[in-house]
């Protein structure tokens, strides 16, 4: 290989790195559209690799080619999600002291309560075993808004850690994620 197409080759790589084709990105979109609209009808937990292929109509190899698993293309589409927000009003360029969209983000729950749902029922798991964990000490009002609140948090975490290259260990992770519950951060 010579010289020019070598480097031919690493700017056709770093392009497609920039821009993924636009096959990948309708594969991508149809299979994420797919698990969003199958959350929105039943538990996550309930939901099937073979009902994300069948509703985007994906082959099984193709879904794999992407993912390694649906809580994968779960953790992706929430990644891309919160990207989506956290750059909103940089993206347009907003003039204004808003550090965050929360009018847009508030319109699309709104919009998506369905998947709002969803999301929240992580927060259930997390006021149940508040309440076992510290028993009588919380008043049912307070167990209800911080194990909201924590749950939001975790989604936060989760996507620091994703967006630092998942450096730390998942039980690292689970450790920090306590001492700050527990140290009164969250």
């Amino acid at each position: 290989m010579s010289k020019n197409e070598g480097s031919s080759l690493i700017k056709r790589d770093a392009t497609q790195r920039r821009n993924p084709d636009r096959r990948i990105l309708r594969t991508r979109n149809r299979l994420g559209n797919a698990l969003i609209a199958l959350i929105q009808e039943k538990p996550i937990d309930e939901v099937t690799v073979q009902e994300v292929l069948d509703r985007a109509s994906v082959g099984r190899s193709t879904f794999y080619l992407h993912y390694r698993d649906k809580d994968d293309l779960f953790l992706s589409e929430l990644e891309e999600g919160l990207e989506m927000w956290t750059t909103t009003l940089s993206r347009k360029r907003e003039n204004s002291r808003r550090v965050a969209p929360v009018a847009e983000f508030f319109a699309h729950v709104a919009d998506a309560k369905k998947l709002y749902r969803a999301l929240v029922d992580c927060g259930r798991g997390i006021a149940r075993r508040l309440k076992e964990v510290a028993g009588a000490s919380l008043v049912q009002r307070e167990v209800d808004a911080r194990s909201r609140a924590l749950a939001g948090n975790l989604l936060s975490l989760l996507k620091w850690w994703l967006d630092r290259g998942a450096k730390e260990s998942p039980h690292a992770m689970d450790e920090l994620f306590h001492r700050m519950v527990w140290k009164g951060v969250l």
